[in-house]
């Protein structure tokens, strides 16, 4: 018999009922370093004081009204997008799914707009992840996503990545735009060189394309500055965000400059929930928090500190980990054994992290860890490596 849950994901032996900075307390009061923050959601750690107090606060005046009416919250939170970003004016979602949708529409509705209609293909590349709507699973490709699902939605060429020659044979006069995560995240996170970004801008600009990032992943400061795309000095024409926008409440955003929203008129679009009053009051205070004097810089020490010791443990276990990827606070470990090995041994551990493609783990803490515990993650996942040799020096091999 089917659960009242549908079955579609392979759930942890763990049930969490509270949280306090990093750590997540099951019922009966084991504590977990939570590395993985609700894959990327949590930016500032669970229960934080400030997104607490806005969600108490907005909570007792006005949770919803439907954008049929002004929303003076989420006229606040586009201002300081704005005012933060390239972005001329932004659309708010629930999710990053729904972020992906609002932007390939946009660039579609762009070149239409303009006379162009038969400009709507979108140049993406293997290895992403940008939801698992039908535009989205289209726009990454792989048989994992798309298998059963068919006929899948057109206008996709999805790209080997890093392949520059197959990038330059796919561009031609039906394409509208390229898509790309600076990061990709479930793809085993896998950083987007920042010459490569610039490229991809310089030839957008050249075939009067958009160029469209998605940092849904590895945006809000996780790198070290707001944006990711900031390290490359280029600006994108559509930028979609969600997870830490709303610090673990549900909250999403397209952002795009005043001409590639040209298209978007009234009723091109629309979301019954989005930038709700609750939500933006949330997000408000998530912008608060990452823009105060000193906080990116703070996660830039961290984040020094954090891939010090994953190098140290690389070497200190060569038969469970081959190497550190990622940049800032979104790092991977390539592991030797399966993934889900490290995963399994890290609840043993009480520490968390994500699987990804490639056979890595990652880790995506919140933005405000502290040395400390940096240091017991770093700790914990050392005991997690051992485990995992033990129990390899303890199997028993068949005889012949």
């Amino acid at each position: 018999m089917i659960s009242s849950v549908l079955p579609t994901y392979a759930r942890a032996p763990l049930s969490f009922v509270r949280g306090e900075g990093p750590w997540l307390i099951e019922e009966g009061g084991d504590r977990y370093l939570d590395l993985g923050a609700g894959i990327a959601v949590c930016l500032l750690g669970h229960a934080h004081p400030a997104l607490v107090k806005a969600l108490e606060d907005q909570g007792r005046l006005l949770w919803h009204t439907s954008n049929l009416y002004r929303i003076p919250n989420q006229e606040a939170l586009a201002a300081r997008l704005v005012e933060a970003t390239f972005a001329d004016t932004v659309f708010f979602t629930n999710s990053g799914t729904e972020t992906i949708e609002c932007a390939v529409k946009m660039a579609r509705k762009h070149f239409s707009a303009k006379g162009e209609p038969e400009r709507f293909r979108i140049i993406s590349f293997e290895g992403s992840f940008h939801g698992r709507s039908a535009a989205a699973i289209a726009a990454a490709g792989s048989e994992k996503m798309v298998k059963g699902f068919g006929p899948v939605l057109p206008g996709f060429d999805v790209l080997p990545f890093g392949d520059r020659d197959a990038l330059l044979a796919a561009i031609g006069p039906e394409t509208a735009a390229i898509l790309i995560e600076p990061i990709q995240g479930e793809g085993g996170i896998r950083v987007v060189p920042a010459e490569t970004l610039r490229e991809l801008r310089a030839l957008c600009d050249q075939h009067g394309m958009l160029l469209i990032l998605d940092e849904i992943q590895c945006g809000l400061g996780r790198t070290g500055k707001l944006f990711h795309h900031e390290w490359a000095g280029i600006t994108p024409d559509i930028m979609t965000i969600a997870k830490g926008i709303g610090g673990g409440f549900p909250l999403g955003a397209c952002l795009a400059t005043e001409a590639a929203a040209s298209g978007m008129g009234l009723g091109t679009h629309g979301s019954t929930y989005g930038g709700n009053p609750l939500a933006c009051a949330i997000g408000l205070a998530v912008m608060d928090e990452v823009g105060a004097p000193g906080f990116l810089d703070a996660v830039s020490r961290t984040a020094g500190r954090l891939r010090q010791g994953l190098e140290g443990l690389v070497a200190a276990h060569p038969t469970v980990f081959e190497a550190v990827r990622g940049e800032g606070l979104m790092l991977g470990l390539k592991c030797v054994v399966p993934n889900t090995d490290v995963v399994g041994a890290g609840y043993g551990a009480h520490v968390l992290v994500v699987g990804a493609a490639e056979n890595v783990v990652r880790l995506l803490p919140p933005l405000n860890l502290t040395e400390a515990e940096v240091d017991e993650g770093l700790r914990r996942l050392d005991a997690a490596a051992s485990a995992i040799e033990r129990a390899a020096a303890n199997v028993v091999e068949p005889a012949e």
